[in-house]
């Protein structure tokens, strides 16, 4: 009974500190998704146009992508947790700026400061979730990060909702001496702040310990986290012999004889750049067209797309429960099918649409298949691909370069990811139905791509990755 109490309390203490380091997800979720009940109030408040706005809009991925190119090397320079704190203030700072800005292009450099911020923490989640994991609990602790991901959208399109009816029903609206969207995008300071608390007060990983020679300090970072039943003079020294040659691992660590980097380093990128190329933030940015298609009225879009992150959040936890039972494979290839057939018949749907030139209209049993279609989608994405490649990356990669592969990787899905944002109002006004077959066939090729390159990491320690 005291085993398992103490096993118990062990749980629950890395419980605590995995859901504190995936506050970094929430952030990115909240963040990419808070943006676009404001977009309309930018727009008529420093009136500019649709170009100026997609800049504004899609700016802040290109920072999350240096983020995550940087994050790796941070992170293994300032130790894991401090580099969360700089990331937590420099997503504050942003926060705030992002509230009160002066002009359009001073908008844009504060959601370049909140991306690179962003980009950093979609890298230092992962990578310390897998280092303080029991084996046995890693992927469903790994999955943290997606579920905080997915947490913050919902959130904050319930937030931008609430501040908008404080305002009236519009978002240029004055509340409390600022304009609505205003508040809206000041409220991220928030969860930033709750961040750094939570940063300050979590241990730093026993991996990064053993790498900059704070063994004792590691040894009581591994007993609080796997236990006194496990043999830590064991578990350190396996750490140290994975580690003992190597040095603080950078960029020329990746390189290898495929293509300039390591097999395992373009594995990493095909995955993150997969994950985002099925055009899952489509449904997440541009999902107002879909609602209004089937003949519901714009300013009750706001609301009612919170359907999607309901389904989001339910498809998030079927993999937390999946996740180590079944493996990572399995998932990812069984969402990757249920995609391809989802978005298949979304396109199928599209090809009814009418009104040229004008929004998006359905006639009455496509318009009711495309939304099925959506969200299923979302719920397929949301079951595999959503949490299983975030395990993956925290996992996959040698110990010795596992920082700075996941900064590379995490960085080719924030590109992939700023390329669907970019690509898809003009894609959508050249031909709807064939942009949601394009990525059909990406969620096609994903399947393949999975079947030959992905091997199962379920119940593996992270020193027999390689």
């Amino acid at each position: 009974m005291a085993t398992q109490y103490t096993h118990n309390e062990h749980l629950g203490h890395v419980v605590f500190i995995t859901a504190a380091a995936a506050i970094g997800g929430f952030l990115f979720g909240y963040d990419s998704s808070v943006i676009n009940g404001a977009v309309v109030g930018i727009q008529q408040h420093f009136r500019v146009g649709a170009v100026e706005i997609g800049f504004v809009v899609a700016i802040a991925l290109l920072g999350s992508a240096l983020g995550a190119w940087a994050g790796g090397g941070l992170a293994d320079r300032w130790g894991r947790t401090r580099s969360m704190q700089v990331a937590a203030i420099l997503f504050a700072v942003s926060s705030i700026g992002q509230m009160l800005p002066f002009a359009v292009w001073d908008l844009a450099f504060w959601r370049v400061v909140a991306g690179f911020a962003i980009g950093m923490a979609s890298v230092l989640g992962p990578a310390y979730i897998a280092e303080v994991a029991p084996p046995a609990y890693r992927g469903r602790l790994g999955s943290f990060q997606q579920l905080a991901i997915v947490l913050g959208i919902a959130v904050s399109q319930l937030v931008n909702y609430v501040i908008a009816q404080l305002a009236g029903g519009k978002v240029n609206n004055v509340l409390l001496g600022l304009e609505a969207w205003q508040w809206m995008l000041g409220a991220c300071v928030v969860p930033a702040l709750l961040y750094l608390l939570f940063a300050l007060n979590i241990p730093e990983s026993p991996r990064y310990l053993i790498m900059a020679g704070r063994t004792q300090q590691a040894r009581q970072v591994l007993a609080e986290v796997e236990g006194d039943d496990v043999d830590l003079d064991s578990r350190i020294s396996e750490i140290q012999n994975v580690l003992r040659t190597e040095r603080v691992p950078g960029l020329k660590d990746l390189r290898g004889s495929a293509l300039g980097l390591l097999p395992i380093v373009w594995i990493g990128i095909v995955l993150s750049a997969f994950q985002q190329f099925v055009g899952i933030n489509v449904i997440f940015y541009y999902s107002s067209v879909l609602w209004q298609s089937v003949g519901i009225n714009q300013s009750d879009s706001l609301l009612i797309s919170f359907s999607s992150s309901i389904i989001n959040i339910i498809g998030t936890f079927i993999a937390i429960s999946l996740v180590d039972r079944i493996g990572r494979k399995p998932l990812l290839l069984i969402g990757s099918a249920g995609m391809a057939i989802s978005l298949a018949t979304a396109a199928w749907a599209f090809s009814f649409a009418g009104g040229a030139g004008e929004p998006v209209t359905l006639p009455g049993p496509q318009g009711a298949v495309a939304l099925i279609a959506a969200n299923l989608f979302v719920l397929f994405f949301a079951l595999s691909w959503g949490v299983v490649v975030w395990v993956l990356l925290g996992e996959m990669f040698p110990n010795r370069i596992r920082a700075a592969a996941l900064g590379v990787a995490a960085a080719a899905q924030w590109i992939a990811n700023w390329l669907i944002t970019v690509s898809f109002p003009a894609m959508s006004e050249w031909n709807l139905p064939l942009t949601y077959a394009i990525y059909a066939l990406f969620a096609l090729l994903s399947f393949l791509f999975v079947s030959k390159w992905i091997k199962e990491t379920k119940g593996r320690k992270l020193e027999d990755m390689g």
